[in-house]
């Protein structure tokens, strides 16, 4: 079976390509990849399926084989492999679409690229927008930024979040989670609850350094109230535009980033008042764009990489 690594941030995945492979037990193949002693390695296992509804269908597993929804750097990465072979049309780039939004993502790709090719580099970006992807939290829509007729950066529509426990789901009162007390095994945190798809908690705090993040992480991912487990993720408020991340995603553990984390954690900063609703998210792999616009869409703009490829024979 040939496989593609790739990463957003550094959050790492394997993906196959199903429109020329045959995936046949996908949990199995999500845990022996992802093994980083024993397989690829691997935040788990990312597969690039035909779809009736979209060029492309995303469909994802966490490293311990659970299915996940959805998943930020994930599809960034989809959209970049399928732009550069050729499973969805190559359009001419043109300028980026005249929105406030796009305005945004385009400000944060030039800098991205101007910092890692240089200005000229820069100066040479297009896009191909709107780019549907189906995944299991619907078809979203991507606008890609191309340099060279490559795709190195992507800014994905993420919808609109939802707030309330049912959606998460967590056995909560109350028609949102926002900075409210929870104790867990004895020890309190004010947790802010977001699902962009797939459900998260966030925990503001000013000390990033002092969180054990395995434990602190595990015993909140696994608690009985999140009866299909949660994101948990630590944030450090820099400034009304910037924010500090730690990731950790239920089924893959610690991550170096977490794009539906960053936007949940975007969100629930300027939720609560304390960032904008366009801010950049610096995680442990890098930053991410992340802009809540007035039409309540969050949109995350952040770079795709291919790594390797190669055969996998086990």
């Amino acid at each position: 079976m040939k496989f593609t690594k790739m990463h957003g941030l550094g959050n790492d995945y394997v993906y196959v390509n199903c429109f020329d492979e045959r995936v046949t037990d996908a949990p199995a193949l999500a845990r022996a990849v992802s093994d980083r002693h024993r397989g690829i390695g691997g935040d788990g296992l990312i597969l690039i399926c035909p779809s009736p509804r979209a060029p492309v269908r995303m469909e994802m597993y966490n490293a311990d084989g659970s299915r996940a929804q959805m998943c930020g750097n994930g599809i960034r990465c989809v959209a970049k492999y399928a732009y550069d072979h050729g499973l969805i049309a190559r359009t001419p780039a043109s300028l980026p679409p005249d929105t406030p939004a796009m305005a945004d993502a385009t400000r944060f790709v030039r800098d991205l690229i101007s910092r890692e090719h240089g200005q000229a580099a820069a100066d040479r970006i297009g896009s191909v927008p709107d780019v549907p992807v189906e995944t299991d939290a619907g078809v979203l829509t991507l606008t890609l930024f191309t340099l060279d007729n490559r795709a190195e950066a992507v800014c994905v529509d993420m919808g609109r979040p939802a707030f309330a426990p049912a959606d998460m789901p967590a056995t909560l009162d109350g028609e949102r989670i926002v900075d409210t007390p929870l104790t867990f095994d004895g020890r309190s945190y004010r947790l802010t609850l977001v699902s962009m798809g797939n459900p998260h908690a966030v925990c503001f705090t000013d000390d990033l350094d002092g969180i054990d993040l395995a434990d602190e992480g595990s015993r909140i991912e696994n608690d009985p109230r999140f009866p299909e487990r949660i994101n948990i993720h630590f944030v450090r408020v820099e400034s009304r535009r910037k924010l500090h991340m730690l990731a950790w995603e239920r089924g893959s553990g610690a991550t170096q980033a977490c794009g539906t984390g960053a936007c949940a954690a975007a969100v629930a900063a300027a939720l609560t008042d304390r960032a904008d609703r366009t801010c950049e998210v610096v995680l442990p792999g890098g930053p991410v764009g992340i802009g809540w616009a007035d039409d309540d869409h969050v949109y995350m703009t952040g770079p795709a990489t291919e790594v390797f490829t190669g055969d996998w024979l086990g």
